[in-house]
């Protein structure tokens, strides 16, 4: 294994045990206490011997120290502790909510990367000065359309205007049509912004103006000299774009009534459900520091300038 790879994790590592410390740190601070507003519920007759019990069972007592080295320890082991709301392992709630967000995202980012690419592409080789323009223009819209507002626009037309969709019961895909769409939207936008800029600069450059004195027609020039050159800038912003991902996922989720991660967080915010929010920060954390590190390997493959003799990476 390379050092830049050994570096790479390393620092994987360090940006997980940071999540995972400030998280514990803001999650102990906060006010009120999850046991007791789960046991101190009247109509289920426990006394406070029985809730000091329960308390002991969770570790709620014992010294901050003690309870973040018992979590890490834990964590490290795959062992994410108790929902003390749904009384089951946080291991089994994030496994049985964690497809839909899934599914959700995946999509969702699929779709910007379709929209980006297509209104790049329309405002480089459009057939009109205004249509090419006009594309130049939707990313600003885009970015600037608030998440849960432009899902809510999306279900007044979509469903009680054009009664296309349906509100209640809809089909499994029918089911996701206007969350992606309400999530691919905004992520799109960034994304074609940094395309089109990268595609400007590179067209720009002298081995453009060979290829073009050569003959080749500016759709080809396009395809096999400045993509390739255009996508590394925009690699990096699509990775730091899945954090806004998982947020929007989590509104998303919530403006359509969806079971998923953003369900889940809204129930364990509610209820401070510690354990499960703990895990799901470290989760959102792995899932920005590995989606980062791909994007980091992919650069070798764009840009030939990152390789070392023989293939391997700097």
């Amino acid at each position: 294994m390379s050092k830049y790879m050994i570096g790479r994790i390393g620092q994987a590592a360090v940006v997980l045990w940071a999540a995972f410390t400030v998280s514990f740190v803001l999650l102990q601070a906060l006010p009120g206490d999850a046991i007791l507003i789960k046991f101190l519920n009247p109509e289920l007759g426990l006394g406070p011997e029985q809730i000091a019990d329960i308390r002991a069972s969770y570790a709620a007592d014992s010294p901050i120290l003690t309870q973040y080295l018992h979590a890490v320890a834990n964590f490290l082991s795959g062992n994410f502790g108790y929902s003390v709301q749904a009384g089951v392992p946080v291991s089994d709630v994030l496994i049985a909510n964690l497809p839909p967000t899934v599914w959700l995202a995946t999509l969702g980012f699929l779709l910007a990367v379709i929209v980006a690419v297509t209104l790049s592409v329309v405002s480089v080789l459009g057939p009109f000065s205004w249509l090419r323009s006009a594309m130049r223009s939707v990313p600003s819209l885009f970015v600037s359309t608030p998440v849960f507002w432009l899902g809510i626009l999306l279900i007044q037309i979509f469903s009680f205007q054009l009664k296309l969709i349906p509100v209640i019961n809809p089909g499994p895909w029918q089911a996701l049509v206007l969350p992606v769409l309400t999530l691919a939207i905004p992520i799109s936008a960034p994304l074609a912004q940094i395309l089109m800029r990268n595609i400007d600069d590179v067209l720009t450059e002298p081995f453009i103006a060979v290829a073009r004195a050569k003959g080749a027609s500016r759709s080809w020039v396009l395809w096999k000299h400045v993509a390739k050159n255009a996508v590394l800038p925009t690699l990096t912003i699509a990775g730091i774009l899945f954090g806004e991902l998982l947020a929007g996922a989590v509104v998303t989720e919530a403006v359509f009534g969806l079971n998923g991660i953003g369900g889940v967080t809204q129930r364990a915010v509610g209820n401070q459900d510690i354990a499960v929010l703990q895990a799901l920060v470290v989760f959102s954390a792995a899932a920005f520091v590995v989606i980062n590190l791909v994007v980091d390997l992919l650069y070798p493959v764009f840009d030939p300038r990152l390789r070392h003799k023989g293939g391997a990476l700097a």
